[in-house]
C-alpha cells in the first residue's frame, strides 16, 4: 500500500515548488496570488521595435492573401497537375534581420521590383518543397520524402522556379489590385538570404507565410514586405476603406447618370417586309412603278430587328402620312440575346 503524504510533507513540496511562499503558509499565499493576477495583467513593450502596423491593417493584410493563397494554390495545381493546397499560417510584423536570420540558408530567397512603388518585396520558397516541385516540373513524383539537396539552385532550376514565381506575382498582383497596380518583376534570385539587404536591419517588415502541401511534401513560402514600401498605401489598409472597396454599393446620382446616357444611344432599328426572291433578270428590268409581290399579307405581323437580333414583331401601317409600324408583342429580352451571343461567339472560337 502506498504511503500517505503529511500534511506537513505537503505544505514542504508546494513552498519547494514556490521559493517566494514562507514556510508557515497560510497569510503569506494571498500576496503571492495578487501579485501574480497583477503580472499577468502587464503586457511587454519594446520600444525599440515600435509596432508601425496597426491591427486593422494586419486584418487588411490577412483578407489580401486568403485571396492570394486560393488563387496560388488553383494555379499550382493546374501547371503540376498535381492536388496543392496553399494555406496562410501567419501575417506577423518584425525587424527585417530577425526574417533574415529566420531562413534557411541555402535557399529560394527571390527579389522583386515594383515599377509603381519604391522599393522591393521578398518571395522566399524553401527548399523542402522547391525541389520536390522541380522534380514534378521534371517528370518524377514529386516525394521527396524529407531527402533534398542541401544546395543553391542551378541555372537549369533557376529557370524552372521562374515559372512557379511568375505565377505568384500573378496572384499577388490580381490580390492587390483593387488597391495598386505592383507591376512587379523578379530583379534577383540568391541562394544566401544574408548577402540581400534591401532595407535596413531594424526596418519594421510584414512577413506573410504560407503553407504549400503536395501529397505528403509540405514546405513554407515567406511573402515580406517591407513597411516602407507600402507606407504611401497604409490609409487604404483600414477597416473603413477595406470594407469599401471589397462591396460598394451603387451610388444613385451616378446610375441616372449612366441611365441618361445609355437612353441617348442611337440603334439600328430594320423591319423584315418579307424574303422573297427574285431572279437576275427581273432585278434587271425593273423600273420605277412596278409592284414586287410579297408572301406576307397585310394582316401577317412582321419581325423587327434591333442591331440585327429579333426583338419585336409588329403591323405594317402609317401614322400621318409616314409609314409606321405598331409593336405587337416581345419575342426576346435583352439578357437572352446576350447569352445567346455569348453562346455563339465560344462556339465559333471552339
Amino acid at each position: 500500500m502506498a504511503d500517505v503524504l503529511s500534511q506537513n510533507e505537503v505544505e514542504s513540496l508546494l513552498s519547494a515548488l514556490d521559493p517566494s511562499a514562507s514556510s508557515g503558509g497560510g497569510g503569506s499565499s494571498r500576496p503571492s496570488t495578487r501579485n501574480n493576477d497583477f503580472n499577468s495583467q502587464i503586457s511587454i513593450y519594446d520600444f525599440k521595435r515600435p509596432e508601425r502596423v496597426s491591427k486593422e491593417q494586419m486584418r487588411a493584410f490577412r483578407a489580401l492573401h486568403e485571396s492570394f493563397s486560393r488563387e496560388f494554390g488553383a494555379a499550382l495545381s493546374g501547371m503540376l497537375r498535381s492536388i496543392i493546397e496553399v494555406k496562410l499560417i501567419s501575417v506577423d510584423q518584425l525587424t527585417y534581420s530577425e526574417f533574415v536570420f529566420s531562413l534557411e540558408n541555402p535557399t529560394c530567397f527571390n527579389l522583386l521590383e515594383s515599377e509603381t512603388l519604391d522599393g522591393h518585396i521578398i518571395l522566399d520558397i524553401s527548399p523542402s518543397i522547391i525541389f520536390p516541385i522541380i522534380d514534378r516540373l521534371l517528370g518524377g513524383d514529386g516525394n521527396s520524402q524529407g531527402a533534398y539537396p542541401n544546395r543553391a539552385l542551378t541555372e537549369i532550376e533557376i529557370r524552372l522556379v521562374s515559372r512557379i514565381t511568375g505565377l505568384a506575382i500573378e496572384g499577388i498582383e490580381s490580390a492587390w489590385s483593387n488597391l495598386c497596380d505592383w507591376k512587379l518583376r523578379v530583379s534577383q534570385v540568391e541562394s544566401n538570404p544574408q548577402l540581400v539587404q534591401i532595407v535596413p536591419p531594424n526596418e519594421v517588415i510584414v512577413l506573410i507565410s504560407f503553407e504549400v502541401t503536395m501529397g505528403e511534401t509540405r514546405g513554407i513560402i515567406n511573402l515580406c514586405i517591407p513597411f516602407n514600401t507600402i507606407e504611401p498605401l497604409s490609409n487604404k489598409l483600414t477597416s473603413d476603406t477595406w470594407s469599401a472597396y471589397k462591396k460598394k454599393s451603387p451610388d444613385m446620382r451616378q446610375q441616372l447618370n449612366l441611365e441618361a446616357s445609355v437612353s441617348k444611344s442611337k440603334i439600328n432599328l430594320k423591319v423584315d417586309l418579307d424574303n422573297s426572291k427574285l431572279t437576275a433578270g427581273e432585278v434587271l428590268n425593273l423600273a420605277v412603278g412596278d409592284v414586287i409581290m410579297c408572301n406576307k399579307g397585310s394582316a401577317q405581323s412582321l419581325t423587327v430587328e434591333l442591331e440585327g437580333s429579333p426583338v419585336f414583331t409588329a403591323y405594317p401601317g402609317v401614322y400621318k402620312g409616314h409609314k409606321a409600324i405598331s409593336i405587337e408583342k416581345m419575342l426576346a429580352i435583352p439578357k437572352d440575346i446576350i447569352e445567346a451571343r455569348v453562346k455563339a461567339s465560344e462556339m465559333a472560337q471552339a
